[in-house]
């Protein structure tokens, strides 16, 4: 009786050893790559022409606004197309004079300001060297809206201190039968996670198609450098 009491508690102390042992060894699956995650996002433009020379006098301020789906890949790389509204354009001094006669300076300045308003879709495709930042490259297909062009000359004019200014202005809209509606061009950028949610965006995209399609001669192209705020829900 005695053998079979300990031969059953032995039996018992190996089933007990081989459960604990496999509940130790049975571990979650972890999943190398993140879930597809939607945002938005808006930032600042920066806008010239490529005939343009840098400059701060070329720049035309705007925005971009709009929505995204981050796709990963794998660990590191992911996908990311997004939907903008996007402002591109220039600004351009035409001419700018000073001349004095006598006792009378004469001082003149021409300047035009060149919006177009896009609905933009980027393609990018997002590598993190780091768990928190990410470089990024792609194409952007837009699309042209509309656009206005407004301009103003500045005539001032100065004798024994006493300065007189005259103004004249103009705006029009942009003729859409002379603007290519489609444009393709190429963006490349930098980004960083502050949160999980939150993030900064960087962007420079330089246009490939050229905008006025009534000069066949014409090359001019848009590019914007983009500076912005995504949050990731």
């Amino acid at each position: 009786m005695k053998k079979l009491f300990l031969g059953l508690a032995a039996a018992a102390g190996t089933l007990t050893f081989a459960q604990e042992t496999k509940t130790v060894t049975q571990e979650p699956i972890k999943k190398e790559t993140q879930p597809i995650r939607f945002g938005i996002k808006a930032g600042g433009n920066s806008a010239q022409f490529s005939q343009q020379s840098f400059g701060l006098n070329s720049q035309k301020l705007g925005f971009h606004a709009g929505a995204f789906v981050n796709i990963p890949i794998s660990k590191q790389f992911s996908f990311q197309p997004e939907v903008l509204y996007n402002q591109m354009g220039a600004r351009d001094v035409a001419y700018s004079t000073e001349q004095t006669v006598g006792a009378t300076t004469i001082k003149t300045k021409g300047q035009d300001k060149v919006t177009m308003n896009y609905i933009s879709v980027p393609l990018m495709v997002q590598m993190r060297p780091m768990e928190k930042f990410y470089v990024e490259a792609g194409p952007e297909f837009s699309y042209f809206i509309n656009g206005k062009n407004k301009g103003e000359a500045t005539v001032a004019s100065t004798t024994g201190g006493i300065t007189t200014t005259q103004t004249q202005s103009h705006s029009e809209d942009l003729n859409k039968d002379n603007i290519n509606r489609f444009n393709f061009g190429l963006g490349l950028g930098l980004g960083y996670d502050i949160t999980s949610n939150i993030g900064i965006n960087a962007r420079y995209v330089n246009s490939l198609t050229k905008i006025d399609k009534s000069v066949p001669a014409a090359e001019n192209n848009n590019r914007v450098f983009q500076l912005g705020v995504n949050y990731k829900f």
